[in-house]
């Protein structure tokens, strides 16, 4: 941990590393673009990336809907000056905000976003900021938004045995919720309805399941 948050791949001395590893460990473009056509972004839709790290996604969502208004929000602020610099290079209008998953509303307000999207970000957060990050998501979105999350979910077999290297690195208090099967949970609890898990992709550190949810 560092000031207050996980930094990518768990140290922020690792965090140059982070694309690669990403790329390396995760199936990274398969689940990138399976994400990327859950979320859908429309133009004139606002679009939260919470939890952006590098830009990654948050440039995708820009390709796709040049006419969107794509926000990222991460609490890490070295991370958010790679993210913004990728952006650039890509010529993408991202705005970047620090920040944390709980802040979320606001900061950015309440009602304002068509759709939250998360990847590979609440199993890193403790129990109590996994439910305020929901919670603040679900305030942020509109009636009728949804919530898209790819994280590591409920691991079975092989995929418990793979996601110790994600615990090693990420701590094992905050990950072994998410091996248990709880996201789902604590989505529906946050007040979102129709949340399924429409995916699940399995990786060299894990299964990386796919969520979906709508606030009502």
């Amino acid at each position: 941990m560092t000031a207050g948050f996980t930094p990518a791949l768990g140290h922020a001395a690792l965090s140059g590393f982070y694309d690669p590893a990403i790329a390396l460990l995760t199936r990274e473009r398969t689940w990138r673009a399976r994400l990327l056509d859950q979320v859908d972004p429309r133009s004139e839709e606002t679009v939260i990336d919470l939890g952006c790290g590098t830009g990654s996604f948050a440039v995708s969502l820009a390709r796709r809907a040049p006419d969107a208004r794509i926000i990222g929000l991460d609490p890490d602020g070295d991370i958010l000056k790679r993210a913004a610099a990728k952006a650039d290079a890509a010529g993408r209008t991202v705005r970047f905000v620090q920040g944390y998953a709980r802040d979320v509303a606001e900061l950015l307000g309440e009602g304002v976003a068509d759709k939250v999207v998360s990847s590979l970000v609440f199993h890193q957060l403790p129990m109590e900021e996994k439910r305020s990050g929901l919670s603040s998501s679900w305030r942020a979105l509109r009636s009728g938004g949804t919530l898209h999350i790819a994280d590591y979910g409920r691991q079975t077999g092989a995929m418990r045995a793979l996601f110790r290297i994600v615990q090693t690195l990420d701590g094992y208090e905050n990950t072994q919720p998410n091996a248990d099967g709880a996201l789902p949970i604590l989505i529906a609890e946050a007040g979102f309805v129709g949340v399924s898990e429409v995916a699940v992709l399995p990786t060299l550190t894990g299964a990386i399941g796919f969520y979906r949810a709508t606030r009502p």
